[in-house]
């Protein structure tokens, strides 16, 4: 395969990737991972490290206007941050010792896992109950502008949110992918915040748990520009033109379909990994 011909693939790929993600809130990573593994051939370390590049991309993009609109809660974001990054830095670290074909393997389960929490329907949490002693010491708690009103909210159950941040963390430094999936759980069954805030929230959190983990695949020389641009470039404007499309879209369906095509590239990794062992 010529190299005009692999970047025109990787491009259309990551745009297809962008538009998905962006429609369904997963994120692009999913679609590509595999796209370069399975369709070209591409050890999972570079595909790894050119998601992670797609991340901090798509990430920094969309965060800034969420931040401007004031509903991201800058300082949960600031504050899990903390174990975001130290999981995203030893899951990086994890990775140059496992073997590739066992990243597979979890990153197969981790999909499926996925696919089952898109179709999950989100509870949309707005108390001011109970709040936990340690986001009344952090001042965690916050409030978001809805049609002109603002809508107060209380945070809960901060260290199970911490440390579950730090699980998400990891495997986003592993498997290069953002775990949003972990990160809802985190802050939206676990802390008990609002979907939107959670939703905001966790992609404002996303580049920089890329970056923290991103110097550790560039320190290994496993972030390829020939990869990394045409994916970035691809996965970024499928982003955009996805939050375009999602206002006139049928999300409903649409997740139902990407999740059993995510569940297929899902089983297609897990076998893949087994096979290779």
């Amino acid at each position: 395969m010529s190299v005009l011909l692999f970047t025109i693939i990787v491009l259309l790929g990551a745009f297809l990737a962008g538009l998905l993600g962006s429609l369904t809130g997963l994120g692009g990573g999913v679609i590509i991972i595999p796209l370069l593994t399975l369709a070209l051939g591409v050890d999972i370390h570079y595909a790894i490290g050119a998601s992670i590049v797609s991340v901090i991309a798509t990430s920094s993009g969309s965060a800034a206007a969420y931040v401007k609109e004031g509903i991201t809660n800058i300082r949960i974001g600031m504050f899990l941050e903390i174990a975001t990054t130290i999981g995203a830095v030893c899951g990086a670290i994890v990775a140059v010792y496992l073997n590739a074909n066992y990243i597979a393997i979890l990153f197969g389960c981790i999909l499926i896992f996925s696919a089952i929490m898109t179709l999950k329907k989100k509870v949309d949490h707005t108390t001011l109950d109970n709040t936990d002693k340690w986001a009344k010491f952090f001042k965690l708690n916050g409030s978001y502008p809805d049609k002109g009103v603002d809508h107060p909210y209380s945070v809960k159950h901060v260290p199970g949110g911490f440390l579950m941040m730090l699980f998400a963390g990891t495997l986003s430094g592993l498997l290069g992918i953002g775990s949003g999936a972990l990160k809802v759980i985190a802050m939206d069954n676990i802390m008990r915040l609002p979907f939107k805030v959670s939703t905001t929230t966790s992609n404002f959190m996303m580049g920089v748990t890329a970056a923290a983990s991103a110097v550790v695949y560039l320190h290994r020389g496993q972030i390829d520009p020939g990869i990394a641009m045409p994916v970035c470039i691809g996965v970024l404007t499928g982003a955009t033109v996805g939050s375009k499309v999602l206002l006139k879209a049928n999300t409903h369906k649409l997740k139902i379909v990407f999740a059993v095509v995510v569940a297929f590239l899902a089983l297609q990794m897990i076998y893949k990994g087994i096979s290779g062992l």
